[in-house]
């Protein structure tokens, strides 16, 4: 199975459809099998986040604001599952709490320990939004929470556009290109604790350059649909807001790689009137923008 361009060797088997043809940039093998010295050698933690109700913690066997080669992490997700690691190495321990079922295992491992893991060993850079291609050519959907990513995500879905993601997007840099990576087949235009939400089958299997980037700018009903280009400095105040897993260690080459993107994607603001009825001016609107887009 494949997530995240990164396939997944396991010797457990997550109750979810994923594709086995998409593009493969890592692999990675989960196992239940921790070894006893990865567990006993873990001195310090703390709280991470909340998040879907439950609390998150990280433990490490070193400086938990520092990742050196060969350094144990843990990421404990309350009553589920704890995850461990050695920084460097692709293979992923879990211990599972008891009584706890494989769709909740799978939803914590696959939309947010996975993506924190590929980030902290430096292997992608995510966002957060909402992505989607149009002429296959992949865009993304920025915006406050609950600011309509998801809603302009589902709808281009259901007009034959294929999903990135619907909320963390990898990138990487290559031959100075910015390349997005599909995430899952799955999005939610709800947002429901603890699910991945529908599966769709118009999912994209391979890892393309961002064409642009669209901030949604939430209006009255009645306003008119606009697309303006931001340049300058704004460009990088509303993409940083955005930019996921900004570790202490990394902190000045993660700004750099946001500085050096901007260089070569174009963002631009959409004012979106805030009326459902009228979704379908603003997927036109997005349409003809992106196709004109040089």
């Amino acid at each position: 199975m494949i997530a995240y361009a990164t396939k997944i060797d396991s010797d457990i088997e997550l109750p979810f459809s994923l594709p086995t043809d998409a593009a493969i940039y890592y692999k990675i093998n989960l196992s239940m099998h921790l070894p006893h010295k990865i567990k006993t050698s873990l001195r310090c933690g703390m709280k991470l986040y909340s998040s879907h109700g439950r609390e998150v913690y990280l433990y490490s066997d070193g400086d938990l604001f520092r990742n050196e080669k060969t350094q144990f992490w843990c990421y404990e997700v309350e009553n589920i599952v704890k995850f461990y690691w050695s920084s460097g190495s692709s293979k992923i321990y879990y211990e599972l709490e008891e009584k706890q079922n494989k769709e909740l295992f799978g939803f914590w491992f696959l939309h947010l320990f996975l993506p924190l893991y590929l980030s902290f060993e430096g292997m992608y850079d995510f966002f957060h939004a909402g992505a989607v291609e149009i002429g296959g050519k992949p865009i993304f959907f920025i915006a406050p929470s609950m600011g309509g990513k998801s809603t302009m995500t589902d709808y281009f879905l259901q007009r034959g556009h294929m999903l990135i993601s619907d909320d963390k997007v990898a990138t990487y840099q290559k031959d100075k290109q910015f390349i997005a990576v599909p995430s899952i087949p799955y999005h939610r235009p709800y947002r429901g604790f603890e699910e991945l939400g529908y599966y769709t089958n118009h999912f994209s299997r391979k890892n393309k350059p961002i064409h642009a980037i669209y901030e949604l700018k939430r209006a009255e009903e009645d306003a008119e649909v606009s697309i303006k280009e931001i340049k300058g400095y704004q460009k990088f105040d509303i993409l940083l807001p955005n930019y996921l897993y900004v570790f202490s260690w990394i902190k000045e080459e993660r700004f750099k790689y946001i500085s050096q993107m901007l260089q070569s994607v174009s963002v631009f603001r959409v004012t979106v009137p805030w009326d459902m009825n009228r979704l379908d001016e603003v997927y036109d609107a997005i349409n003809i923008h992106t196709n004109n887009i040089k």
